[in-house]
């Protein structure tokens, strides 16, 4: 069997332990998400190797090279609910076949392989978590008081996985004492950009910067039929302009191989009767742009938009942050490996930014990191559609292969 096809073979193996008819299941900290990482474990043991698990439930795998300089190979085997068969796991199956092929003989640097724990945070919420926690960006009391949609709390479940919240920030001692010298992640696209340009594989200038903030516009509730509109405080129609103003916004940063995006994705209006003008409307806007100068220009555009609408509807406007990261470009020297590995294998090297964030963006503050990414069908991901052809994935999992193979080449002559 060839490489290519045993990563092929290994994912759908894990598809089926793991899946049910709606996709997969292996939420993070659950009993699948367990049970998936007890199989990687006989994978793992299958090399005569073991597994080190970290404070923040992080798991290691490490064939000592002859140089102590390391390469750091993986991405994350959890799932959102009723997920996709690829997202995460090809690239902890790639990076097992990348240690497959040194299992045999000390090669010339370190490798080591890691399944970061929950990189999704579709159950409490808290994406990146374990690489954050190695990163030294997690704050413990942000966390704290999560719970799941069960009511089961953060805490309770890490403990059940032998994961002490308190103790999660000493996985950063440890990604300190490695003398990395690179991390390589492989992942599907998630979106329609490669689909669109016919091509299996691209490489990844960086993740995107995100500002994601509420919006609260604050009128007057009134009664539908007895109130002329002009004498309105309507703080829906404030929110509703702003968000097709964001979108503009958007439009108007956009570039060419780099383009930026905004989205609105919560509306919450009081007091949602049929019968009343809104008095109160509070939206969510997350903005993403590769160029930081590009997403403060977004960010100042927005709230100078929002202010405008607030002054035309007669209504207060309040913002709140909820998260940001900065954006997060790759090192220049490993995406030109990459596009040689790419190019090698397909005669071309399309080069995107990641729109969505992943564990690599935790990594970048810390060593040179570089992505590749698989071609997505019709651009879906986070559901039981999630698809790349097998031809394309082949060929991928091969420009991985070589990757990584001019990886170790070139941080053994550094």
């Amino acid at each position: 069997m060839q490489p290519e096809q045993r990563v092929i073979a290994d994912l759908r193996e894990l598809a089926v332990r793991t899946g049910t008819p709606d996709g997969a299941q292996r939420l993070a900290w659950g009993p699948v998400w367990r049970e998936a990482r007890e199989w990687f474990r006989g994978k793992i043991g299958e090399l005569g190797l073991g597994i080190e698990t970290d404070s923040a439930g992080n798991n290691w795998v490490t064939i000592p090279g002859a140089s102590a300089k390391t390469v750091i190979v993986g991405s994350h085997l959890d799932s959102v609910p009723n997920g996709g068969w690829l997202d995460g796991a090809l690239g902890v199956m790639a990076a097992l076949e990348a240690l497959r092929k040194h299992a045999a003989a000390k090669p010339p640097v370190t490798l080591k392989l890691v399944d970061w724990a929950d990189e999704e945070g579709a159950r409490f919420g808290r994406s990146l978590l374990g690489s954050a926690a190695a990163a030294g960006s997690l704050r413990i009391e942000e966390v704290r008081e999560l719970k799941d949609r069960q009511g089961t709390r953060l805490v309770d479940a890490l403990a059940e996985n032998g994961v002490t919240l308190e103790r999660m920030v000493e996985a950063q001692r440890a990604l300190k004492k490695i003398d990395a010298g690179a991390y390589l992640e492989l992942h599907i696209e998630q979106g329609p950009v490669l689909e669109s340009m016919n091509k299996p594989t691209g490489v990844v200038l960086g993740t995107f910067g995100v500002e994601r903030h509420m919006l609260r516009f604050t009128g007057q509730a009134a009664h539908s039929g007895s109130t002329p509109i002009p004498m309105r405080r309507d703080a829906f129609l404030a929110a509703a302009q702003t968000a097709l103003e964001c979108r503009e916004i958007a439009k108007r940063h956009s570039r060419p191989g780099a383009g930026v995006v905004c989205t609105v994705g919560i509306v919450n209006v009081e007091p949602k009767i049929v019968t009343a003008v809104p008095g109160v409307c509070e939206i969510s806007l997350d903005q993403r742009a590769l160029d930081p100068a590009v997403l403060a220009a977004m960010l100042r555009d927005a709230r100078a938009a929002s202010e405008r609408m607030a002054r035309e509807n007669n209504v207060a406007i309040e913002w709140r942050n909820i998260w940001r990261i900065e954006p997060r470009p790759f090192d220049p020297t490993l995406v030109r490996l990459c596009e040689e590995a790419v190019r090698e294998e397909t005669g071309d090297a399309p080069r995107l930014p990641s729109g969505p964030l992943h564990d690599a963006a935790e990594m970048v503050p810390h060593m040179p990191v570089v992505m590749m990414f698989a071609y997505s069908s019709n651009g879906l991901s986070h559901c039981k559609e999630e698809d790349t052809p097998q031809q394309h994935l082949e060929t991928t999992i091969r420009a991985y292969l070589r990757l990584v193979q001019k990886t170790v080449a070139h941080v053994a002559a550094s």
